[in-house]
């Protein structure tokens, strides 16, 4: 039998900024065996299903990802393996005119957002099916379509590109929401500051998150702050707050909801820590062995959030392990066809060499366009 979605309602989950004397409490939904420890969010079972899938497949595409990175057929690749909560849980309580500013691990929101799935992927590859055309680093996804804006690399630039763009749909009255996410290390940094700041003081319609995955590569959280947490971050700047296990995609979703939520209704910023971990390395040119121990590694294992939320799903009636084993193997059977697709196209052409700088290209670019043209014999 199929529970209330909403058995109770929700306490607030933002904490005030003004009450500095309140230690952040950790806000959760499901426990790590999946069971539900407080009232669920106001969330249909449809969304509650796409965000299984969604979680499953990007479990399943990192996997297989990083096996032919290994395998010498992509350069470069980011898995957010442990920390698929967040992402998902954000773009399932977003609308789609909101807008996303992702760090490494948060390209899958694109997805969840209707991405197609061979585009996404030739982004990794950068080839003529890249709508970036090669010019991104890999695992940097991107595209207007899902209003989806590229992550440069450098820490911490996100946060102050996000804040801009809330404060541009204040400005033009509309009720769109952007997020910024970043991981702990950016919370090192300059733009952290201001970001914040700026969000704070012209009231700019926001949810700021920090990923908190213990690890800004090899620097362990301790070594970023000596804060008791990394949301009480928020008080300095009067923004309301919340730390939220991040392995648990329904306390997500519930407290992603009520900051955009705050945020249209004209209540400003919020800031949100979300308390998981990064299972694997920080990215395919990464062995965190040297760094971390595996202990540590197994014992989150133990919360992991895909595993937490499918036990939930079919603890409750929702799912089953049928329908469970028939999601992996068509997920499965689609990355693998896509792969094969995605994998054989060619390059960008070449003639993009001269494409998206100007909208009306100078007169020395058109002379170099007919030029490098005529030294390819003509063709692009």
């Amino acid at each position: 039998m199929v529970a209330s979605p909403k058995e109770a309602p929700l306490p607030s989950i933002l904490q005030d900024p003004r009450r500095t004397n309140e230690e952040p409490k950790l806000f959760q939904v499901l426990a790590p065996d999946g069971t539900p420890v407080g009232p669920l969010p106001d969330i249909d079972l449809d969304t509650m299903l796409k965000v299984h899938r969604y979680m499953t497949m990007i479990r399943l595409l990192d996997d297989r990802m990083m096996i032919m990175q290994r395998q010498g057929r992509i350069g470069f690749y980011g898995a957010c393996t442990g920390q698929e909560a967040g992402p998902i849980g954000t773009a399932a309580a977003l609308r789609i005119t909101d807008w996303i500013y992702p760090a490494l691990r948060e390209g899958v929101a694109m997805l969840y957002r209707g991405y197609p799935l061979e585009p996404y992927l030739c982004q990794v590859f950068g080839n003529d099916g890249d709508v970036l055309k090669g010019r991104q680093m890999l695992s940097h996804y991107a595209d207007r379509s899902v209003n989806q804006v590229s992550w440069s690399s450098v820490i911490g630039t996100q946060i102050t590109q996000a804040v801009g763009t809330a404060w541009a749909a204040r400005y033009r009255k509309k009720s769109d929401v952007s997020v910024a996410f970043m991981g702990d290390g950016a919370t090192s940094s300059a733009e952290f500051h201001t970001g914040m700041n700026f969000a704070a003081v012209w009231g700019a319609p926001c949810i700021l998150i920090c990923q908190n995955n213990h690890w800004s590569i090899s620097v362990p959280t301790k070594g970023q702050t000596v804060s008791r947490t990394i949301a009480e971050k928020a008080v300095a700047y009067g923004l309301p707050y919340a730390r939220v296990d991040g392995n648990d995609v329904l306390a997500v979703y519930a407290a992603v909801s009520e900051a955009a939520s705050r945020a249209r209704s004209g209540g400003g910023a919020s800031f949100l820590e979300l308390l998981t971990y990064r299972i694997g390395a920080h990215s395919s040119s990464d062995d965190p062995r040297v760094y971390r121990d595996e202990r540590e590694v197994e014992e989150w294992k133990l919360k992991d959030p895909v595993e937490r939320y499918r036990k939930f799903l079919i603890s409750t009636g929702r799912w089953s392990e049928a329908q469970d084993q028939a999601l992996k193997e068509a997920l499965n059977q689609e990355i693998i066809s896509t792969l094969e697709r995605a994998e054989k196209r060619g390059p960008p052409p070449d003639r993009t060499l001269f494409e998206d700088v100007y909208a009306t290209p100078p007169w020395h670019l058109v002379e170099q366009a007919q030029a490098f043209r005529e030294e390819q014999g003509g063709e692009d």
